[in-house]
Protein backbone atom coordinates (compact mmCIF):
# COMPACT_ATOMS: atom_id res chain seq x y z
CA UNK A 1 0.00 0.00 0.00
CA UNK A 2 1.78 3.10 -1.03
CA UNK A 3 1.33 6.20 1.49
CA UNK A 4 1.58 9.96 -0.36
CA UNK A 5 4.62 11.84 1.03
CA UNK A 6 3.85 15.24 2.40
CA UNK A 7 5.57 18.43 0.35
CA UNK A 8 8.70 19.87 2.13
CA UNK A 9 8.12 23.66 3.34
CA UNK A 10 10.00 24.95 -0.12
CA UNK A 11 7.30 23.20 -1.83
CA UNK A 12 4.43 24.24 -0.35
CA UNK A 13 5.83 27.72 -0.09
CA UNK A 14 6.22 27.43 -4.49
CA UNK A 15 2.44 26.22 -4.24
CA UNK A 16 1.01 29.24 -2.60
CA UNK A 17 2.95 31.43 -4.06
CA UNK A 18 1.83 30.06 -7.54
CA UNK A 19 -1.87 29.95 -6.59
CA UNK A 20 -1.46 33.67 -5.17
CA UNK A 21 -0.07 34.44 -8.61
CA UNK A 22 -2.97 33.04 -10.00
CA UNK A 23 -5.55 34.67 -8.47
CA UNK A 24 -3.95 37.90 -8.90
CA UNK A 25 -4.51 37.26 -12.83
CA UNK A 26 -7.52 36.07 -12.57
CA UNK A 27 -10.44 39.41 -12.25
CA UNK A 28 -13.24 39.26 -10.01
CA UNK A 29 -16.44 37.87 -11.05
CA UNK A 30 -17.94 41.43 -10.60
CA UNK A 31 -15.45 43.02 -12.80
CA UNK A 32 -16.25 40.23 -15.81
CA UNK A 33 -19.79 40.38 -15.51
CA UNK A 34 -19.59 44.51 -15.68
CA UNK A 35 -17.58 43.59 -18.69
CA UNK A 36 -19.77 41.39 -20.34
CA UNK A 37 -22.66 43.87 -19.59
CA UNK A 38 -21.16 46.67 -21.27
CA UNK A 39 -19.64 44.58 -24.35
CA UNK A 40 -23.46 43.41 -24.66
CA UNK A 41 -24.59 46.70 -25.15
CA UNK A 42 -21.85 48.18 -27.22
CA UNK A 43 -21.82 45.23 -29.64
CA UNK A 44 -25.41 45.87 -29.71
CA UNK A 45 -25.76 49.25 -30.49
CA UNK A 46 -23.15 49.00 -33.30
CA UNK A 47 -24.82 45.85 -34.83
CA UNK A 48 -27.93 45.64 -34.37
CA UNK A 49 -28.87 48.26 -36.67
CA UNK A 50 -27.30 46.94 -39.75
CA UNK A 51 -29.60 44.22 -39.18
CA UNK A 52 -32.64 44.43 -42.04
CA UNK A 53 -36.05 44.71 -40.58
CA UNK A 54 -34.42 47.27 -37.81
CA UNK A 55 -36.59 50.25 -37.62
CA UNK A 56 -36.86 51.72 -34.12
CA UNK A 57 -39.32 54.39 -35.52
CA UNK A 58 -41.33 51.84 -37.35
CA UNK A 59 -44.86 51.87 -35.53
CA UNK A 60 -47.20 48.40 -35.21
CA UNK A 61 -49.72 49.76 -35.31
CA UNK A 62 -51.83 46.32 -34.69
CA UNK A 63 -50.51 46.09 -31.19
CA UNK A 64 -50.23 48.78 -29.65
CA UNK A 65 -48.87 48.82 -26.16
CA UNK A 66 -48.37 45.17 -26.19
CA UNK A 67 -46.87 43.19 -23.44
CA UNK A 68 -43.24 41.33 -24.24
CA UNK A 69 -43.66 38.20 -26.51
CA UNK A 70 -42.36 36.42 -29.45
CA UNK A 71 -42.92 39.03 -31.95
CA UNK A 72 -41.30 42.37 -29.12
CA UNK A 73 -39.12 40.96 -26.77
CA UNK A 74 -39.47 43.89 -25.19
CA UNK A 75 -42.88 44.56 -25.45
CA UNK A 76 -44.24 47.88 -27.71
CA UNK A 77 -44.92 51.97 -26.83
CA UNK A 78 -48.41 53.01 -27.77
CA UNK A 79 -47.55 53.64 -31.27
CA UNK A 80 -46.43 50.09 -31.57
CA UNK A 81 -42.70 50.85 -31.79
CA UNK A 82 -40.94 48.04 -30.84
CA UNK A 83 -39.07 48.35 -27.17
CA UNK A 84 -36.06 46.51 -28.09
CA UNK A 85 -34.93 48.59 -30.45
CA UNK A 86 -35.75 51.65 -29.35
CA UNK A 87 -33.49 50.62 -26.24
CA UNK A 88 -30.76 49.80 -28.69
CA UNK A 89 -30.94 52.84 -30.97
CA UNK A 90 -30.92 55.04 -27.27
CA UNK A 91 -27.50 53.28 -26.31
CA UNK A 92 -26.46 54.96 -29.48
CA UNK A 93 -27.31 58.43 -28.68
CA UNK A 94 -26.20 57.64 -24.99
CA UNK A 95 -22.72 56.34 -26.20
CA UNK A 96 -22.10 59.21 -28.52
CA UNK A 97 -22.74 61.87 -25.78
CA UNK A 98 -20.22 59.88 -23.27
CA UNK A 99 -17.45 59.31 -26.20
CA UNK A 100 -17.72 63.57 -26.99
CA UNK A 101 -17.99 64.05 -23.47
CA UNK A 102 -14.95 62.17 -22.81
CA UNK A 103 -13.14 63.83 -25.81
CA UNK A 104 -13.43 67.65 -24.71
CA UNK A 105 -12.90 66.86 -21.08
CA UNK A 106 -9.92 64.74 -21.31
CA UNK A 107 -7.99 66.82 -23.87
CA UNK A 108 -9.23 70.47 -22.54
CA UNK A 109 -8.58 69.03 -19.05
CA UNK A 110 -5.68 66.72 -19.08
CA UNK A 111 -3.80 70.14 -21.42
CA UNK A 112 -5.01 72.42 -18.55
CA UNK A 113 -3.81 69.95 -15.88
CA UNK A 114 -0.04 69.30 -17.62
CA UNK A 115 -0.03 72.87 -17.32
CA UNK A 116 -1.00 73.83 -14.51
CA UNK A 117 1.33 71.48 -12.77
CA UNK A 118 4.15 71.84 -14.37
CA UNK A 119 4.37 75.46 -14.48
CA UNK A 120 3.32 76.62 -11.22
CA UNK A 121 2.75 79.98 -10.24
CA UNK A 122 0.80 82.16 -12.08
CA UNK A 123 -0.06 79.94 -14.84
CA UNK A 124 -1.50 77.75 -11.86
CA UNK A 125 -3.29 80.40 -10.26
CA UNK A 126 -4.76 81.70 -13.89
CA UNK A 127 -6.01 77.79 -14.60
CA UNK A 128 -7.49 77.29 -11.20
CA UNK A 129 -9.68 80.61 -11.49
CA UNK A 130 -10.88 79.79 -14.30
CA UNK A 131 -11.53 76.32 -13.53
CA UNK A 132 -13.55 77.44 -10.13
CA UNK A 133 -15.36 79.96 -12.54
CA UNK A 134 -16.54 77.02 -14.97
CA UNK A 135 -17.32 74.87 -11.68
CA UNK A 136 -20.00 77.66 -10.54
CA UNK A 137 -21.59 77.79 -13.08
CA UNK A 138 -25.26 75.67 -13.32
CA UNK A 139 -24.04 73.08 -15.79
CA UNK A 140 -27.50 71.98 -16.68
CA UNK A 141 -29.26 75.32 -16.38
CA UNK A 142 -26.60 76.18 -19.32
CA UNK A 143 -27.32 73.16 -21.30
CA UNK A 144 -31.02 73.31 -21.75
CA UNK A 145 -30.95 77.26 -22.66
CA UNK A 146 -28.07 76.53 -25.20
CA UNK A 147 -30.19 73.65 -26.61
CA UNK A 148 -33.19 75.66 -26.68
CA UNK A 149 -31.29 78.46 -28.57
CA UNK A 150 -29.01 76.27 -31.03
CA UNK A 151 -31.15 73.01 -30.92
CA UNK A 152 -30.78 69.60 -29.87
CA UNK A 153 -28.10 67.80 -31.45
CA UNK A 154 -25.86 64.80 -30.05
CA UNK A 155 -22.68 67.12 -30.97
CA UNK A 156 -24.23 70.07 -29.21
CA UNK A 157 -25.22 68.27 -25.80
CA UNK A 158 -22.18 66.15 -25.63
CA UNK A 159 -20.01 69.45 -26.36
CA UNK A 160 -21.52 71.48 -23.47
CA UNK A 161 -21.27 68.10 -21.11
CA UNK A 162 -17.55 67.57 -21.81
CA UNK A 163 -16.55 71.72 -21.40
CA UNK A 164 -18.23 70.94 -17.74
CA UNK A 165 -15.66 68.42 -16.90
CA UNK A 166 -12.59 70.28 -17.85
CA UNK A 167 -12.18 71.69 -14.91
CA UNK A 168 -12.52 68.02 -12.83
CA UNK A 169 -10.09 66.56 -15.50
CA UNK A 170 -7.73 69.80 -14.79
CA UNK A 171 -7.38 69.03 -11.39
CA UNK A 172 -7.13 65.70 -11.72
CA UNK A 173 -4.31 65.68 -14.09
CA UNK A 174 -3.22 68.87 -11.89
CA UNK A 175 -2.66 66.56 -8.63
CA UNK A 176 -1.04 63.74 -10.35
CA UNK A 177 1.77 66.10 -12.50
CA UNK A 178 2.58 68.25 -9.00
CA UNK A 179 2.90 64.62 -7.13
CA UNK A 180 5.29 63.25 -10.10
CA UNK A 181 7.06 66.43 -10.04
CA UNK A 182 9.27 65.68 -7.00
CA UNK A 183 9.73 62.78 -7.64
CA UNK A 184 13.58 61.64 -8.08
CA UNK A 185 13.09 60.37 -11.88
CA UNK A 186 11.93 63.83 -12.64
CA UNK A 187 14.24 65.92 -10.48
CA UNK A 188 17.32 64.03 -12.30
CA UNK A 189 16.21 64.77 -15.72
CA UNK A 190 15.63 68.28 -14.84
CA UNK A 191 19.75 68.47 -13.64
CA UNK A 192 20.89 67.03 -16.76
CA UNK A 193 19.41 69.44 -18.70
CA UNK A 194 16.64 67.19 -20.39
CA UNK A 195 14.27 69.50 -22.39
CA UNK A 196 10.69 70.19 -20.64
CA UNK A 197 8.54 69.25 -23.32
CA UNK A 198 10.48 65.73 -22.96
CA UNK A 199 10.35 65.14 -19.48
CA UNK A 200 6.86 65.52 -20.04
CA UNK A 201 6.08 63.54 -23.00
CA UNK A 202 8.48 61.09 -21.71
CA UNK A 203 8.51 61.12 -17.71
CA UNK A 204 5.08 62.72 -17.23
CA UNK A 205 2.27 61.70 -19.27
CA UNK A 206 2.77 58.15 -19.01
CA UNK A 207 1.95 58.61 -15.56
CA UNK A 208 -0.85 60.79 -15.73
CA UNK A 209 -2.38 58.79 -18.71
CA UNK A 210 -3.70 55.95 -16.05
CA UNK A 211 -5.39 58.05 -13.70
CA UNK A 212 -7.23 60.05 -16.65
CA UNK A 213 -8.27 56.80 -18.20
CA UNK A 214 -9.73 55.88 -14.77
CA UNK A 215 -11.43 58.89 -14.19
CA UNK A 216 -13.21 58.98 -17.37
CA UNK A 217 -15.24 55.97 -16.12
CA UNK A 218 -16.46 58.65 -13.66
CA UNK A 219 -16.89 61.17 -16.62
CA UNK A 220 -18.94 58.69 -19.02
CA UNK A 221 -21.49 57.79 -16.28
CA UNK A 222 -21.82 61.31 -15.56
CA UNK A 223 -22.48 62.20 -19.33
CA UNK A 224 -24.82 59.15 -19.58
CA UNK A 225 -27.09 60.04 -16.52
CA UNK A 226 -26.85 63.79 -18.11
CA UNK A 227 -28.26 62.79 -21.64
CA UNK A 228 -30.79 60.94 -20.31
CA UNK A 229 -31.90 63.59 -17.72
CA UNK A 230 -31.84 66.21 -20.30
CA UNK A 231 -34.08 64.04 -23.52
CA UNK A 232 -36.15 63.47 -19.46
CA UNK A 233 -36.83 66.99 -19.27
CA UNK A 234 -37.21 67.17 -23.05
CA UNK A 235 -33.95 69.01 -23.49
CA UNK A 236 -32.68 66.05 -25.53
CA UNK A 237 -33.10 64.43 -28.74
CA UNK A 238 -36.65 65.24 -30.65
CA UNK A 239 -39.11 62.93 -30.24
CA UNK A 240 -39.58 60.05 -32.22
CA UNK A 241 -35.73 60.11 -32.03
CA UNK A 242 -34.84 57.36 -29.33
CA UNK A 243 -32.87 57.97 -26.17
CA UNK A 244 -33.17 56.49 -23.14
CA UNK A 245 -34.55 59.50 -20.88
CA UNK A 246 -36.94 60.54 -23.83
CA UNK A 247 -38.15 56.65 -23.66
CA UNK A 248 -38.43 56.69 -19.99
CA UNK A 249 -40.60 59.99 -20.81
CA UNK A 250 -42.98 58.92 -23.01
CA UNK A 251 -43.82 55.62 -21.07
CA UNK A 252 -44.39 57.69 -17.63
CA UNK A 253 -47.93 58.43 -18.04
CA UNK A 254 -48.55 54.36 -18.90
CA UNK A 255 -47.25 53.16 -16.16
CA UNK A 256 -50.21 51.73 -14.57
CA UNK A 257 -51.31 49.52 -17.52
CA UNK A 258 -47.73 49.18 -19.80
CA UNK A 259 -44.88 49.62 -17.41
CA UNK A 260 -42.08 47.58 -19.57
CA UNK A 261 -42.12 51.26 -21.76
CA UNK A 262 -40.12 52.62 -19.10
CA UNK A 263 -38.85 50.06 -17.41
CA UNK A 264 -36.88 48.24 -19.86
CA UNK A 265 -34.83 51.72 -20.83
CA UNK A 266 -34.67 52.57 -17.04
CA UNK A 267 -33.08 49.05 -16.27
CA UNK A 268 -30.60 49.24 -18.97
CA UNK A 269 -29.54 52.82 -18.33
CA UNK A 270 -29.42 51.79 -14.31
CA UNK A 271 -27.09 48.54 -15.26
CA UNK A 272 -24.63 50.27 -17.72
CA UNK A 273 -23.84 53.47 -15.26
CA UNK A 274 -23.70 50.34 -12.30
CA UNK A 275 -21.06 48.61 -14.61
CA UNK A 276 -18.95 51.80 -15.63
CA UNK A 277 -18.76 52.66 -11.71
CA UNK A 278 -18.08 49.37 -10.47
CA UNK A 279 -15.06 49.30 -13.36
CA UNK A 280 -13.86 52.67 -12.44
CA UNK A 281 -13.51 51.89 -8.47
CA UNK A 282 -12.04 48.21 -9.14
CA UNK A 283 -9.41 50.16 -11.36
CA UNK A 284 -8.94 52.94 -8.92
CA UNK A 285 -8.42 50.40 -6.26
CA UNK A 286 -6.22 48.72 -8.34
CA UNK A 287 -3.64 51.12 -10.12
CA UNK A 288 -0.85 52.07 -8.26
CA UNK A 289 -1.45 55.45 -7.35
CA UNK A 290 1.54 58.29 -7.67
CA UNK A 291 3.65 57.79 -5.35
CA UNK A 292 3.96 61.27 -3.00
CA UNK A 293 7.12 62.34 -1.81
CA UNK A 294 7.54 61.28 1.88
CA UNK A 295 9.17 63.37 3.78
CA UNK A 296 12.32 61.59 5.85
CA UNK A 297 12.85 62.52 9.55
CA UNK A 298 16.03 62.95 10.90
CA UNK A 299 17.08 59.90 12.81
CA UNK A 300 19.00 60.87 16.15
CA UNK A 301 21.14 58.22 17.97
CA UNK A 302 19.71 56.90 20.79
CA UNK A 303 21.57 57.78 23.99
CA UNK A 304 23.96 54.72 25.08
CA UNK A 305 24.69 53.98 28.58
CA UNK A 306 28.50 54.36 29.11
CA UNK A 307 30.26 50.96 29.64
CA UNK A 308 31.29 50.64 33.23
CA UNK A 309 35.45 49.87 33.36
CA UNK A 310 36.54 46.76 34.34
CA UNK A 311 39.39 46.42 36.68
CA UNK A 312 41.66 43.84 36.38
CA UNK A 313 42.99 41.84 39.56
CA UNK A 314 46.96 43.27 40.11
CA UNK A 315 49.07 40.58 41.23
CA UNK A 316 50.76 41.88 44.15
Amino acid sequence: MSTVEPLSTAETVAVTAGQARTARRRPPAGVLAAAAWLALVALAALLLPLLPGFDPLHGDFAHPSAAPGPGHWLGTDAAGRDVLQRTVAGARASFTVAALTILVGLLGGGALGLAAGWFRGPVDKAIGFATDLLMSVPSLILVMITVSLRGPSLTVIGTLIGLFTVPHFTRVVRAVVLSLGERGFVQAARMIGTAPLRILRREIVPHVVPVALTFAFTATTVAIVAEGSLSFLGFGLRPPEPSWGGIIAEGRTALGSAPWISLAPAAVLCLTVLALNYLGEQLRSGAPAAAKPTATKPTTPKPTAPKRPTTKGVRG
